[in-house]
């Protein structure tokens, strides 16, 4: 029953309005927040511009994106300079990425992105829309998936099989330390546990670290003291349970 969109869409002909309907409808009844574990979620008005639900006990909104293909690298977002100003406001929702089987009526997989890992760096601005479309000099924004570190990417449902609601809890709040830093100063960690994740091996050293100098310069491109800038963050990860330190500069993951 958790995967099975059971969706009232007689009504409607178009196979996108169904499919949005169906998994508007499944997320309404089957899903629980991610955030504190309570269901079921809560619907805002409809055509909000911001978010589709919201938990009614902790607070935590989502937008959800539902689609029958898997999500590739980049995801089509809202206008670009709203989305870098819910980035300063701290008011972007959280994401929930559904990916479902018309044929079936199942959701095939689904993933909880927290809103903690939007950060400037996996923002894109796009092109403005041309002088001959209904929203003439239209800018939107590009989400780069690919660059949430996976920690960020909880799955709720993979290939068909429902996580352990204990495990979605668990990663969930291994990461919600971040948030305790305001919004502006979050992309630091959030773009050093990505070079983290990046590097091969379970134990490594700050050289390994410092390899993604330059990634780092361009990402910060004002400020000159990238290296004591990676190492507070290492500490910041160390302090919240993501790294073991294991003394001269060497680093045991624990993602």
């Amino acid at each position: 029953m958790f995967t099975d969109l059971l969706a009232a869409t007689d009504a409607y002909r178009s196979a996108s309005q169904i499919a949005r309907i169906a998994t508007e409808q499944w997320a309404a009844e089957c899903m629980f927040c991610p955030g504190c574990g309570c269901a079921p979620l809560s619907r805002f008005a409809a055509n909000r511009p911001v978010a589709d639900f919201f938990c009614a006990s902790c607070g935590e909104q989502y937008e959800l994106k539902s689609s029958k293909s898997p999500f590739g690298r980049t995801l089509a977002n809202g206008a670009y300079a709203k989305k870098l100003e819910r980035l300063e406001s701290d008011s972007s929702p959280n994401l929930l990425l559904l990916q479902y089987d018309p044929l079936l009526r199942l959701v095939v997989n689904l993933t909880a992105v927290p809103k903690r890992f939007f950060t400037h760096s996996i923002i894109e601005k796009r092109r403005p829309l041309s002088a001959h479309a209904r929203r003439a000099g239209w800018v939107g924004s590009n989400i780069h998936l690919h660059l949430v570190p996976s920690i960020g990417r909880i799955q709720v449902i993979a290939n068909g099989v429902v996580v352990n609601r204990d495990e979605i809890l668990d990663r969930w709040s291994r990461t919600a330390f971040i948030e305790d830093a305001a919004p502006s100063a979050r992309g630091w960690v959030v773009d050093v546990l990505a070079c983290v994740e990046k590097i091969d091996t379970e134990v490594f050293g700050l050289g390994d670290l410092y390899s993604f100098e330059d990634h780092l310069q361009s990402l910060y491109p004002s400020n000159r003291n990238v290296r004591p800038k990676i190492r507070q963050q290492l500490q910041v990860l160390r302090e919240n349970g993501l790294l073991e330190f294991l003394g001269r500069g060497r680093y045991r993951k624990l993602l």
